[in-house]
């Protein structure tokens, strides 16, 4: 695989309820979490909300994002951000079974 950068966006919805812990967490995300985001080769990382869906955009600058995203979801410490997290999320339907936040594609680009 080549070792151009792709860009992602994903989304997911937020439950009314949590919008403001959510926020409040998004403020001070803990430094391990950030250090194994970067580690999995993520790049301009964003999250966006309006009327409770989520949107967020990063790029990916490795070579095996199924490797990395494996990489990630094995580390303790993101696991127990994923576990404050998740809750306060409600996945898309149309999401495939495997997936929490849903890919989107792209369909148009601007550089």
């Amino acid at each position: 695989m080549d070792n151009l950068m792709r860009r992602y966006g994903m989304t997911i919805r937020l439950k009314p309820e949590a919008e403001i812990a959510y926020k409040q967490h998004h403020r001070s995300v803990w430094p391990e979490v950030l250090g194994k985001i970067t580690e999995c080769n993520i790049r301009n990382y964003s999250i966006f909300l309006r009327d409770g869906v989520l949107f967020s955009y990063f790029e990916y600058t490795g070579e095996d994002f199924s490797a990395d995203m494996q990489k990630m979801a094995d580390h303790p410490k993101t696991q127990e951000w994923w576990s404050i997290m998740n809750p306060m999320q409600t996945p898309l339907a149309s999401r495939v079974e495997d997936e929490w936040w849903a890919p989107m594609t792209e369909v148009f680009h601007l550089d």
